[in-house]
């Protein structure tokens, strides 16, 4: 019996040890195939082009267009700088926009941003959603929530300093209270 348990035992370990050699190599087959799939994958990516955003920035129904004042200078370009690759129908496209699937996580970026506000569409909100999109653009740049970090990583220049978001909120607070609403959206807020 004891010589019995003793073979048994014996087989055991060798056939683990079987197991072991087979999954290693096993392994080796798999990783060759994942890595050979992945490469044929991200040549397959390379093209699928997405639509650009390269439509104009400035339309009949941009930001500038129902402000009750001329949008200052100063602000129009941080804005521009800042927000509008993102927010408007005009994107400035980097070169590493051309390598899938960078080039798709940016268009869904965009896409996304764009559903959220678009400066160059804001004259077609209602009134009640363009103060509501000119309090949240003070609020998201008061709180450093935008420009984005994941942008501002490479887009130095959209990094705001305490003066950029200071004059940027002051002048969204400002025309929030500039926009009149109905009377029938008044207790609505």
């Amino acid at each position: 019996m004891l010589r019995f348990f003793y073979v048994k035992h014996f087989l055991a370990r060798e056939n683990h040890k079987l197991v072991i050699q087979n999954f290693v190599k096993m392994k080796r087959i798999s990783f060759k195939k994942v890595a050979i799939a992945l490469g044929v994958i991200l040549v397959v990516l390379q093209f699928i082009r997405p639509a650009k955003n390269e439509g104009e920035a400035y339309t009949t129904n941009d930001i500038t267009h129902t402000v009750s004042a001329p949008i200052p200078d100063d602000v129009k370009k941080i804005l521009e700088t800042s927000c509008f690759d993102c927010h408007s129908n005009h994107t400035n496209y980097p070169w590493y926009t051309n390598i899938q699937p960078i080039g798709l996580w940016m268009q869904n970026h965009v896409d996304d941003g764009k559903k959220h506000l678009n400066f160059s569409e804001y004259n077609t909100y209602k009134p009640k959603r363009k103060k509501h999109k000119l309090e949240e653009i003070g609020e998201e740049i008061k709180e450093h929530e935008m420009p984005l970090f994941s942008y501002t990583l490479i887009h130095t220049d959209a990094k705001m300093s305490d003066e950029q978001i200071a004059l940027v909120t002051n002048w969204a607070n400002a025309e929030v209270e500039k926009i009149i609403l109905p009377d029938s959206l008044k207790g609505a807020e």
